[in-house]
């Protein structure tokens, strides 16, 4: 396969390690490498141990690091890194990886690993080292808006916004010490928030991605309230919209 080529004619190329304890794992992840010319192999290693030395280095852009290896786990060595590089998870259990959404990785990569899994996951990388090398011009973000309430509107902070709960033509706003009940429908609310931020988990909830606290099974908690998500809305959250929720924090 040919090198799919960079946008950026004078885009260095991100300089890459391959953490895995599986040598066929490194070299599949080696050769999908070497077929993005942004992408770099500047070495590889068997356990996170030996991947200290060449973080040290500090000319590490991008870790392809493995979950499950042994004396120290791929989410035990990040949580030692004071200032880690952009990481790309790879596990064979998606379980695994919503660990390491606190941790500000970039994506996961699901093993066994197709080469488009891992190109979304590398244009993912990509963009957020652009965006970590191009300077920022301040700009103001409008975070509020007008919910209606009776014949009035009121202006809020969607940050603030914990989750939304659905009740027919109405909408219950949950923030941290308080509630709003508002006459809105849940499409409505869902249309008008930023799909970047807020994230339908079931008919009857919207969140607020920024406040999850974690995920288990077929629950997410969000500051100490249970929420049901619907399993095919999971697996969407965990691979498309979790680590966007990093990218602002």
């Amino acid at each position: 396969m040919a090198l799919i080529p960079s946008n950026h004619t004078h885009e260095a190329p991100l300089q890459c390690l391959v953490i895995d304890d599986e040598p066929l794992a490194r070299d599949g992840i080696i050769d999908f490498c070497s077929k993005l010319d942004f992408l770099q192999v500047a070495g590889s290693c068997s356990t996170a141990m030996d991947a200290s030395d060449y973080i040290q280095q500090g000319n590490i852009d991008l870790l392809f690091l493995d979950i499950n290896m042994p004396y120290l786990s791929g989410l035990e060595f990040l949580e030692t890194l004071e200032h880690p590089p952009l990481t790309i998870l790879t596990t064979a259990y998606s379980e695994h990886a919503i660990e390491g959404y606190r941790l500000q990785i970039v994506d996961y990569l699901l093993k066994p690993i197709t080469f488009k899994r891992f190109y979304q996951a590398a244009l993912k990388a990509r963009q957020q080292h652009l965006m970590s090398i191009t300077p920022k011009h301040p700009q103001s973000v409008d975070t509020f808006l007008y919910v209606r309430q009776g014949d009035s509107f009121q202006k809020i902070s969607w940050v603030d916004i914990l989750f939304i709960e659905g009740m027919q033509n109405y909408a219950r706003l949950h923030f941290k010490d308080r509630e709003l009940i508002i006459h809105q429908t849940m499409i409505s609310l869902e249309e008008t928030l930023p799909k970047d931020n807020f994230f339908r988990i079931h008919k009857s909830y919207l969140i607020n991605i920024s406040h999850i606290d974690s995920v288990s099974g077929g629950r997410i908690f969000i500051n100490g309230t249970e929420l049901p998500i619907s399993r095919n809305r999971r697996e969407d959250l965990l691979k498309e919209v979790v680590y966007t929720k990093l990218l602002s924090r």
